[in-house]
């Protein structure tokens, strides 16, 4: 057990760091060009944040979280998601006193109670946005924009943006009632779930993986058909803004997301051949989510993307960045004299921006020129008794099998020199 990783949890090994750092570098760029900023929240919080953000009755509070009591006998939550501690961070830091639009994005680990499989860790990845202080249907289209180029600007194709409207506080009682209307003659054949769903929160059985083949599914009402004039509105003017950017999308009526805190505008951008995990990122509309927490009522609109799905993504499409080599140059000593001479020209190598390896545990010529090629170095930097009388090195060119003799006080110089060709 102490060498092997808590199940649903994953190393992330030096070999495949390089693909998540290009990933979070495509990010940084692209929130800087959207003007977002980022920000870092606790990996845990206090457990009512997301009883209350998220809801109570949704799969992720009474199933999935974290929870745990701390030595003062406080329940503690790993964060499953990170919007409500956003939201949190916003209030508890007055992030709201210049009364402006305020846009923020992380990158981060979540921790859900999950059955792993692939794409779907118990602790998992996320890059997300949320704007607040807004309510207009251009931030919405924004937000939507912002997760659609972070996908295409990786290279990604064959994308699905799906779209709906959930309605607001004002027109949803109306679909409950008749979601509640409809799936009633139905509740026998519901999952256990969806029937303790059908009196706690309707429009989540439309969300239920377990019973979305059921016959009666296709023809449960849509809650477009539901929707307030001003929630109308807003949705047409959220599609008019996409279809001028260039985007395509398609409508899904059945698009409800999976937590309480949304309204209005829901989307979600799926890579359909991952199959049952094809949604990479999703996200839409909170308005009542920073009042819901203690604050002022406050419109707010932003997306979570998972990142091992986005990579699941890249390497299906070879789009997987070549992992760099190890090493420009690495510097073969013979001998401990070799070896203490070579050391401070190690150091010098380094401070010149050059990725420079030795050995340290004196093996042979041929031991360490295999190690030199295993580096992908492309120098080899050979120092050994004669070199050493002589106040020179023996420079080879790993690529070109050839070399040439270089003296020690013109060595370093020499290398960077040509590392930076």
């Amino acid at each position: 057990m102490l060498t092997n990783a808590p199940r649903g949890t994953k190393d992330i090994l030096p070999d495949a760091v390089g693909a998540w750092t290009h990933v979070e570098h495509v990010i940084r760029d692209l929130c800087a060009r959207y003007g977002y900023g980022e920000i870092r929240t606790p990996m845990f919080e206090h457990t009512e944040l997301f009883q209350r953000g998220i809801g109570d009755g949704t799969d992720v509070v009474d199933k999935e979280m974290y929870t745990f009591s701390d030595r003062g006998d406080r329940s503690l939550t790993l964060r499953p998601e990170n919007t409500a501690s956003a939201v949190r961070a916003y209030l508890q830091n007055k992030l709201y006193a210049d009364g402006g639009l305020q846009k923020l994005f992380y990158i981060g680990s979540m921790f859900r109670y999950d059955r792993p499989q692939a794409g779907r860790m118990r602790e998992f990845h996320q890059f997300g946005v949320e704007a607040l202080g807004e309510e207009s249907p251009a931030l919405d289209a924004e937000v939507i924009l912002l997760a659609y180029d972070f996908l295409t600007a990786l290279g990604l194709t064959g994308l699905t943006l799906k779209l709906n409207s959930v309605g607001c506080p004002a027109c949803r009682p109306v679909y409950r009632e008749r979601l509640q209307a409809y799936f009633k003659e139905h509740l026998p054949t519901l999952c256990d779930d969806c029937k303790d769903r059908y009196t706690r929160s309707p429009l989540r059985i439309l969300d239920c993986k377990r019973d979305a083949e059921q016959p009666f599914m296709a023809g449960a009402p849509a809650i477009t058909d539901c929707l307030c004039p001003v929630c109308t509105e807003h949705f047409e003017q959220v599609q008019q803004h996409l279809t001028a950017a260039g985007v395509s999308y398609e409508l899904d009526p059945r698009l409800v997301r999976g937590l309480d805190y949304y309204t209005r505008t829901a989307f979600e951008i799926a890579y359909p051949p991952l199959g049952a995990q094809s949604a990479v990122a999703g996200g839409g509309r909170y308005d009542g989510l920073v009042e819901e927490l203690g604050g002022n009522p406050t419109p707010a609109v932003g997306f979570a993307a998972g990142l091992e799905r986005v990579l699941l993504a890249l390497e299906q499409q070879n789009l997987l960045p070549a992992q760099p080599p190890a090493a420009d140059v690495f510097l073969i000593a013979l001998g401990d004299a070799a070896a203490k001479a070579a050391f401070p020209l190690l150091h010098e190598l380094r401070c010149g921006g050059v990725r420079a390896l030795m050995d340290y545990a004196g093996r042979s010529m041929k031991a360490q020129m295999k190690q030199a090629n295993r580096s992908g170095a492309r120098y080899a930097i050979i120092l050994g008794e004669d070199e050493l009388a002589a106040h020179t090195a023996v420079v080879r060119d790993m690529a070109e099998s050839a070399q040439e003799t270089c003296a020690l006080d013109h060595l370093v110089e020499k290398m960077i020199s040509e590392v930076k060709v």
